[in-house]
């Protein structure tokens, strides 16, 4: 196995399979990309480090699995802990065609490695009715499903997500799915422009994420973390202090306290 790379990415750029350190995650994460011949998003997110690039190597199955079957053995034998699978890589996992296979693919090792696995989407794949019902099923199968939502207003998340799918339409499909399937939420919490998201944004996202959290099947965790790797808009979107972070995750709790789910948040600057 090679060495892992501390919150860098460059390793999902023409491969299928990578090693990565995850801070939150809290170790060895072992990616799969779905993705690399090119990045393929249905966001543009100005944080994004997925840097340009174009490859040769185009997606396939029985390669993916051989690449993994080798690094869960390369980290067992210099008896390292791999903390999960994860789907992430060069862009947004669902709108793959070869997700749903990649997917059962990653269970059959799953289920023989008795590891993690780790679904980090933008949510955009649950506005497909096939779609959503499948992380449903997998989230029954214990699939663990990171969940981005970034903003709480319909201008912050023009600005940080930059995305053409309307929000309120991917709101709707997040609230319908968090009833269905246990989630954990993930915010990016930065500048752009060099402006933090702005008060009448963070109360928003504050009794949105309360929304969710109230009426969830079971809310897993808040992740709200900073930017800490190059990206290649720099310097576009820019780290915040770790206080201002923090504060944020304080007023999110307060909210959740009264439901005794304040230990929900945390912060990975």
């Amino acid at each position: 196995m090679q060495g892992t790379a501390e919150h860098r990415r460059e390793r999902e750029k023409g491969v299928l399979v990578y090693p990565v350190y995850s801070r939150r995650s809290g170790g060895l994460s072992v990616g799969i990309n779905l993705f690399p011949d090119h990045k393929v998003c249905s966001f543009d997110c100005p944080y994004c480090e997925v840097f340009p690039f174009k490859s040769r190597q185009v997606f396939s199955l029985s390669l993916m699995e051989e690449a993994l079957a080798e690094e869960l053995k390369a980290a067992k034998e210099r008896d390292i802990p791999v903390r999960d699978i994860c789907f992430s890589g060069s862009g947004e996992p669902t709108i793959s065609p070869w997700f749903p296979a990649a997917l059962e693919a990653v269970f059959r090792i799953r289920d023989r490695e008795a590891v993690d696995v780790v679904l980090i989407t933008n949510g955009s794949g649950l506005l497909d009715d096939a779609l959503f019902d499948l992380l449903c099923r997998a989230a029954e199968r214990g699939l663990c499903i990171w969940l981005k939502l970034d903003a709480g207003t319909p201008e912050w998340y023009r600005v940080i997500d930059r995305s053409e799918i309307p929000f309120q339409r991917l709101i709707g499909k997040i609230r319908a799915f968090v009833q269905r399937a246990p989630v954990t939420l993930q915010t990016m919490v930065c500048a752009v422009n060099g402006v933090p998201p702005p008060p009448q944004e963070a109360r928003a996202w504050d009794a949105l994420v309360a929304e969710l959290a109230f009426s969830a099947a079971e809310l897993r965790g808040v992740q709200i973390y900073g930017k800490a790797r190059a990206a290649p808009e720099d310097p576009l979107a820019e780290s915040l202090p770790t206080g201002f972070l923090e504060a944020r995750a304080a007023s999110l709790a307060a909210l959740l306290k009264p439901a005794g789910k304040e230990g929900l948040v945390r912060v990975y600057p």
